[in-house]
């Protein structure tokens, strides 16, 4: 934009231009990887030892420093400045810009891969806290990104304003969009990524009481941990599956509306790594979707009694645990290919 106006060939403007490092690519990178590690885990704080990631952002500040100093502090000839090309739109500069943001872009992807994972493996109303709009945003960057590097490829003459208004166009549509996304979703995770319940894989907990929970949404903080091993069988499956079920059909635990893998590994009195490991290998699913199962079969059986014809679908759902429009349509349709309307058109016309 200030290009466009003029800017770079008009003094003094021409001067704060090119000794202010704007774009400031080495700096944006890590920034976005945090905002999405602080969004996701309720229990990241930024450290001492997280300023590692901004070495490169401080190392190019004081580069900028010492071009300022020594051009327009220090009497004498322009050295850094001879040939009147921004330090900014240097090709090093770019080039190591562009692959910082795909290496954040990309570490910032997997924390949200493995917070979708633990929410769905930990609590049993994982689509109200997926968070679709991080993702999105992250998508979003990642065009950004894309249409970034063909513009690096299209366009050797890329420091000639004039020519390159395409990519001005797309980049400001994006740029708006994350923008407006990010503002008008500033809502953090309940989920933790520490004071994990769970144990090493392959470990088997006695039964001696209810484990102590720091939190009733501690996940775990290794993705290995997270994910019951598929290859030990567990010797007493069957057993286990049995007082799962128990609890499912006469507790009716389903009908928690918050319901998390903490709260049923006490209720059996057990360490949640394990009820996980049994409901993964005993029934095939995670956390969320046999919980989810279990409210669906829920209300079909209410609307085979009738219910649904003195009161409404949605208060249905919620007496079976769901506690959104949305999770109740969705999981219904998962577990019987039909919405809670399209059933009852089909079995109770």
């Amino acid at each position: 934009m200030l290009g466009y106006a003029g800017w770079y060939s008009k003094a003094p403007y021409r001067d704060i231009l090119f000794y202010v490092p704007f774009q400031q690519l080495f700096l944006l990178p890590p920034v976005l990887y945090f905002y999405i590690r602080s969004l996701l885990d309720k229990s990241f704080l930024f450290s001492k030892k997280e300023l590692v990631h901004f070495i490169p952002a401080g190392f190019y500040f004081l580069y900028s420093l010492i071009v300022f100093m020594v051009d327009k502090v220090v009497p004498g000839e322009i050295f850094f400045y001879k040939d009147g090309k921004d330090k900014d739109f240097s090709t090093g500069y770019q080039v190591a810009g562009f692959i910082l943001f795909g290496f954040y872009l990309i570490m910032s992807l997997s924390t949200y891969r493995k917070y979708k994972r633990i929410t769905y493996d930990a609590v049993s109303f994982a689509d109200s806290v997926m968070f679709k709009w991080a993702q999105r945003f992250l998508i979003a960057f990642l065009l950004l990104l894309t249409i970034r590097g063909l513009f690096f490829i299209l366009n050797p003459e890329w420091d000639e304003f004039g020519k390159k208004f395409w990519y001005y166009i797309c980049f400001s549509i994006l740029f708006y969009y994350i923008s407006v996304s990010g503002y008008a979703n500033t809502v953090r995770s309940v989920i933790s990524f520490k004071d994990s319940p769970f144990i090493p894989v392959g470990d088997i907990v006695p039964d001696e009481g209810p484990p102590v929970h720091k939190s009733p949404l501690s996940i775990v903080t290794n993705e290995q941990d997270a994910a019951p091993d598929q290859k030990e069988m567990l010797p007493d499956l069957t057993d286990w599956k049995k007082a799962i079920e128990q609890l499912m059909l006469v507790d009716k635990l389903y009908e928690n509306p918050e319901l998390t893998l903490a709260d049923m590994s006490a209720q059996l009195g057990t360490h949640p790594k394990k009820v996980s490991q049994v409901i993964n290998q005993g029934f095939h699913m995670n956390f969320n979707d046999f919980v989810n199962h279990y409210r669906a079969k829920a209300v079909i059986q209410k609307i085979e009694e009738g219910e649904h014809t003195v009161q409404t679908l949605l208060s249905i759902g919620f007496e079976c645990g769901f506690n959104s429009k949305s999770t109740f349509n969705r999981a219904f349709k998962r577990y019987t290919s039909l919405t809670p309307k399209e059933y009852i058109e089909k079995h109770h016309s």
